[in-house]
């Protein structure tokens, strides 16, 4: 997959891509600096709002921050713990992300799982797990939602959304590219440019990202080097906005992704019975591998959308239709080792192969929103969802389980502001939602009748902002979210039954304060909050057979806060800083799970059976109880259009068990990871040569793990040291 050849054409490309538009924008004409924070544009009303109006938790990633994460070619995974109350992790690679929000997440691993927290790209929700990993270009904001959202964006968003948006075309021409070349022979190129085709009537942008790393890690146990951890991603965007009249608009995207590379690096007992640190059978450098074929990936899938807005007067009519497909399979390794040589004890092999085939998933929104200037706003709509995939899973000892998994869903919405007082605003709103899930047997070791589940639920919320001053204000907010029911197929290949849970229903309450002081030096935003959550979905992973069971417990409890603060402390040193608390408890005195299926791992539980605990009172699996980010930038004026500057980034994730059970191995605490970044700018940013450095200590940290054989588990991205070279127009 990963060679010399192909690098040295990425690295060709890239330079002289970002060379030639640095050259175009050399002359351009410096500007002053700022020294208050800036006004940040939110949509997480469907509306274009200043974040410190919106009566919601919102954080958002973007300018200097955004390209760092993302310098040394990581994927959706790098915004793990960089975001207070936001957490990330995946046991298959870069495909099927999973994301957990104030510790309200799902551990499933299946590619047809289901999530409480949802992606949205675009305008368009991305569904399936796969699709929820679908790579970040030529992005223009990323905003984090905070607690449930059922009311505009649907179901399945009882924990909160991650949104991303594209820069759109736009009448004026803009260009911007940044190219990297670092450790691993590790290249990106992430650029876009834009303008009008004719003025008035018609525009476009095209962005692309290309991604290559080499292959890094070697297998002992084949004697063979470099053969897995390198992976080539390549994603392209094409944009069209058709403006016909003054009152009628219309954006076409259309967007396709390839991804050929190396799932889920697992390895063999690098945790120590007893204990959660790494020890000596951990190497980075190295895997001792019988199967898996070195642990491929491959995904491709592409998707379109067109979004019209009208202009009735009053009113703005907007229809949203997407359509999005995607295919492909990643293999692994299992048990993280071989028999012979370990290392550790490893009682029998595992190589497994999962994948889809033909995800196709159709949507509609339609939806009628006030444009008047009066105290009442309002907006209401009606969504259409549809997705059909087949899952395929090889165990290596059977023949492969084909399985389709079909989801159909119907919503009517509405929501209201009204200006009560010249300080005092109400905002309400209602969703209807219907759903249903079909699983049919294609292919199984065991047949098993059509199973079906369905459900109709009302989301609500209801909020209230005081303006205390222009500088601060105060809300207070409360919603019912609602996660339709599940099901779970995958132990079928293993000669199991498929898993049911129903419907998980949530009740949020939070308070919060926004604010800009210090003649707007200061931004601090901060939200306490609490809920209750009835029949939470979680998944019972591992035991004996390793199974992945859905089960409803009978409720799960949480509360916590968060804050997000940037300080312009003078034109030359800008810091940010956030911090977020989750206590979340699983509330259910006759729940009951099998623990590690190895007999390696040391359960704290109360003992249930054998091999079963029960877990009644622990936290939610992968909910960190804290997270800690910071930012810092220094910028030195040399007094000719152009500055010094230096930028780091640091992320602190706190206590984090890794599954239902509570073990002494299976948990983490004080994870860490910092980067920093040093160079040159113009100070009107038209260009940028850095040198940067992700993961600047090599921490070795234990994101996840598997207890069905061994010890096995895996960790964090190495370090990476590169050169970037940035540039935009105008």
């Amino acid at each position: 997959m990963s060679n010399t050849r192909s690098a040295a054409r990425y690295a060709l490309a890239l330079s002289c891509g970002v060379a030639a538009l640095t050259a175009a924008l050399a002359a351009a004409p410096a500007s002053a600096q700022e020294t208050t924070v800036g006004e940040v544009i939110v949509t997480a009303q469907k509306r274009s709002e200043n974040l410190q109006d919106v009566p919601v938790s919102v954080a958002t990633v973007e300018g200097e921050q955004l390209q760092s994460i993302f310098a040394a070619g990581d994927d959706i995974l790098a915004l793990g713990a960089r975001v207070p109350a936001l957490y990330t992790e995946s046991s298959n690679g870069r495909i099927a992300p999973r994301f957990y929000i104030r510790g309200l997440g799902n551990t499933d691993f299946d590619v047809a799982a289901s999530q409480p927290v949802s992606v949205i790209q675009d305008d368009v929700v991305l569904e399936n797990v796969v699709l929820k990993s679908s790579p970040l270009f030529d992005l223009d904001r990323l905003e984090v939602l905070r607690g449930p959202q059922g009311t505009l964006f649907g179901r399945n968003t009882t924990a909160g959304i991650v949104k991303f948006d594209s820069i759109k075309p736009s009448e004026t021409f803009s260009a911007r590219a940044t190219g990297t070349i670092a450790s691993y022979n590790t290249l990106t190129f992430d650029g876009g440019i834009g303008g009008a085709l004719v003025p008035g009537k018609l525009s476009a942008r095209a962005s692309l990202l290309v991604q290559h790393r080499d292959d890094w890690i070697s297998n002992g146990f084949t004697g063979r080097n470099d053969v897995l951890g390198g992976f080539d991603e390549t994603a392209a965007r094409l944009q069209l906005l058709f403006t016909p009249t003054e009152q009628l608009s219309a954006l076409f995207n259309v967007h396709a992704r390839s991804l050929d590379g190396t799932s889920a690096v697992f390895r063999a007992n690098i945790v120590s019975t007893g204990s959660n640190k790494l020890n000596a059978n951990y190497d980075r450098d190295t895997v001792y591998y019988d199967g898996g074929g070195n642990n491929p990936q491959a995904y491709d899938g592409w998707g379109t959308s067109l979004k019209i807005d009208y202009d009735l007067g009053d009113v703005t009519l907007t229809s949203i239709s997407a359509y999005e497909t995607t295919n492909g399979s990643s293999r692994g390794d299992i048990d993280g080792g071989n028999m012979v040589t370990g290392p550790g004890f490893i009682p029998f092999p595992s190589d497994t192969t999962d994948g889809i085939r033909d995800l196709d998933q159709y949507s509609q929104e339609i939806r009628l929103a006030s444009d008047t200037e009066g105290p009442l706003t309002w907006q209401v709509g009606a969504y259409y969802f549809e997705s059909t995939l087949v899952v395929f899973t090889d165990p290596g000892f059977v023949a492969a389980t084909t399985l389709t998994h079909e989801n159909t869903s119907w919503a009517l919405f509405g929501q209201a502001t009204y200006q009560l007082t010249d300080a005092l605003r109400l905002t309400g709103g209602l969703r209807w939602t219907s759903d249903d899930k079909d699983l049919t047997n294609v292919v199984s070791p065991i047949p098993f009748a059509k199973v079906s589940v369905s459900d109709e639920q009302v989301s609500w919320d209801a909020s209230l902002f005081y303006d205390v001053s222009s500088d601060v204000s105060l809300y207070a907010r409360a919603a019912r979210g609602f996660r339709g029911p599940s099901i779970q197929g995958r132990d079928v290949a293993f000669f199991g039954a498929p898993s049911v849970a129903q419907s998980e229903t949530i009740q949020s309450w939070e308070a919060g304060v926004k604010s800009e002081l210090f003649d707007r030096r200061v931004r601090l935003n901060g939200a306490l909050f609490t809920y209750t959550i009835s029949d939470p979905q979680f998944s019972a992973i591992g035991g004996a057979g390793n199974n992945t069971i859905l089960l409803n417990a009978d409720k799960g409890k949480a509360w916590g806060f968060e804050i997000d603060g940037e300080w312009v402390v003078s034109e030359n040193l800008v810091l940010t800083a956030g911090y977020s608390y989750n206590s979340t408890e699983i509330d259910d005195s006759a729940l009951k799970v099998a623990t590690c299926g190895s007999g390696q791992c040391t359960p704290t539980d109360p003992v249930a059976g054998v091999g079963l605990v029960f877990v009644d009172g622990n936290p939610f699996p992968n909910a960190p109880e804290s997270i800690f980010d910071f930012t810092a930038r220094y910028t030195h004026p040399l007094g000719n259009g152009g500055s010094l500057f230096a930028f780091t980034d640091w992320s602190v994730q706190g206590k984090t068990n890794l599954f239902l059970y509570e073990s002494r191995e299976y948990q983490t605490d004080g994870n860490f990871e910092g980067g920093l970044k040093l160079g040159y700018t113009r100070d009107d940013g038209a260009w940028e040569v850095a040198l940067f450095a992700r993961n600047i200590t090599d921490e070795d940290n234990l994101k996840g793990g598997i207890d069905f054989n061994n010890n096995t588990g895996f960790v964090n991205e190495p370090r990476v040291i590169g050169l970037s070279l940035s540039a935009q127009l105008p």
